[in-house]
């Protein structure tokens, strides 16, 4: 069954149906056309092109194909051209009224209606996901509330900060991106009917009244733009990019982390596997893999980012090229919160362990200068007099804690006593006090102030 045809006297070549069928991925907005359709029956009826009984049957008939679409072997042998066609064949098989339902309606704002009803209940999935995320974070801070790592840059010791405070700065990320998300959610939720193939509808529908009938708080405000537009589609796969990079980032981290050269995290045996030959291995699989599939997503952006940038004004079949992409997106995103997620509960802290690497590095080196430069040494100054001690401690072989005041003093006259305790990092950063430093007091302000955020932010979750 075609939705077109009268221009035409011949058929479409085999070859071009299979080119450009697209039911055997677009079925997954199945349930979306579904509920767009019931709505727009109803705003048939309101026109008075359908009455009110045959409203109640088409809206019957919907729900029957609703049902029955829970079946996984529903669409098996259909050679439908997409969903659209094949919903409307369903639906002529129940109901002679099949034909009234394209009264006014354009596929082009269909497609788009259906794709942001789609990806309405995705990014509502997503958002839940990431709090979830967040709350797991937070709830591995409280496991070990004064644990001391040591923090790096170029992958090198770099100064000491609480565990928490690590994972605030992962709380950091999560909580743009649930930002981004409900951004990309309030361009998703606009609703488009009545903008036609691209001049409007000729039937004077009233838009507010669908919309509220599909819960969107407004309505698209331009036909053309609707006809042509994806970049509610690109805002997110954008936000999904986002999510997994930062994923692929803590990701990173803990593989490092977990593995015998860190040794200061086990990750649970649920989410690891084994090695067919060797039979020690205990390896970050579930890590690996949300590192490996976020480049999936990259290049699902990528893709539709690409497909869209060349495009005239107004449809064009180049954009039935957003859906793989934007199932697949969401697919492996979710897939790659749960998997994230699981081994956030899974992670046991072997916190020992990270302050020992603390206490036997020059994290402490900044913390010295610093202290130095308050006591009136210009920073310079302060920053040679500590780089020689690390030298000196590097060509002897000697931690921190190998210093005594004495051999501090010895070293420079600039050194007191009262300075030897900046040799421990617990002391340093306790002078890192101001919103946002890795100060006791500072990181319980900010571990209070996330618990309230994420609060809020589920809160905002329908």
């Amino acid at each position: 069954m075609k939705l077109w045809g009268g221009r035409f006297e011949g058929g479409s070549s085999e070859v071009f149906e299979q080119f450009s069928g697209s039911l055997h991925f677009d079925k997954a907005l199945v349930f979306a056309d579904i509920e767009g359709s019931q709505a727009f029956a109803r705003a048939l009826a309101k026109q008075g092109i359908l009455n009110a009984q045959e409203c109640d049957e088409l809206v019957r008939a919907f729900a029957e194909i609703a049902h029955e679409a829970k079946d996984p072997a529903y669409f098996d042998g259909a050679n439908d051209e997409d969903v659209h066609t094949f919903v409307i064949r369903k639906l002529g098989e129940k109901t002679s009224l099949a034909a009234k339902i394209h009264t006014g309606r354009s596929r082009n704002e269909q497609v788009s209606l259906d794709t942001r009803l789609y990806l309405r209940t995705c990014a509502r999935t997503l958002l839940r996901q990431t709090a979830d995320l967040m709350s797991g974070l937070l709830e591995l801070g409280r496991k070990y509330p004064d644990a001391v790592i040591p923090g790096y840059t170029h992958m090198r010791r770099a100064q000491a900060v609480l565990w928490r405070h690590y994972l605030l700065a992962y709380f950091e990320m999560f909580a743009r991106d649930f930002e981004r998300m409900e951004q990309a959610l309030a361009r998703i939720n606009v609703m488009p009917l009545g903008s036609g193939a691209l001049a409007g509808s000729g039937f004077p529908f009233d838009r507010d009244e669908i919309a509220a009938d599909l819960r969107f708080p407004a309505v698209t405000r331009n036909s053309m733009d609707v006809s042509g537009d994806r970049d509610f589609a690109l805002d997110f796969l954008y936000a999904c990019s986002m999510i997994v990079l930062h994923l692929s980032r803590l990701a990173e981290d803990w593989i490092l982390y977990s593995s015998e050269e860190f040794n200061w995290m086990t990750l649970g045996d649920g989410v690891t596997s084994g090695s067919s030959l060797m039979p020690q291995k205990k390896n970050p699989d579930s890590l690996e893999l949300i590192r490996g599939k976020s480049g999936r997503v990259f290049g699902d952006l990528t893709a539709l980012f690409v497909t869209m940038k060349g495009l005239p004004m107004t449809y064009n079949r180049d954009m039935q090229e957003d859906k793989e992409p934007l199932f697949d997106a969401f697919r492996q995103t979710s897939g790659a919160l749960s998997m994230a997620l699981a081994v956030v509960d899974s992670v046991v802290l072997d916190a020992a362990k990270p302050a020992a690497a603390a206490e036997e590095s020059w994290v402490i080196a900044t913390d010295l200068a610093e202290e130095l430069a308050r006591r009136g040494v210009p920073f310079h100054r302060a920053h040679q007099i500590v780089g020689r001690v690390v030298l000196e401690s590097v060509k002897a072989g000697k931690k921190p804690s190998d210093w005594t005041a004495e051999e501090l003093m010895n070293c420079a006259p600039e050194f007191v006593p009262e300075m030897h305790r900046f040799l421990n990092p617990a002391e340093g950063m306790k002078s890192r006090e101001l919103p946002g430093g890795t100060g006791p007091r500072a990181v319980a302000q900010a571990f209070a102030e996330a618990e309230a955020r994420l609060a809020a932010m589920r809160s905002r979750l329908v």
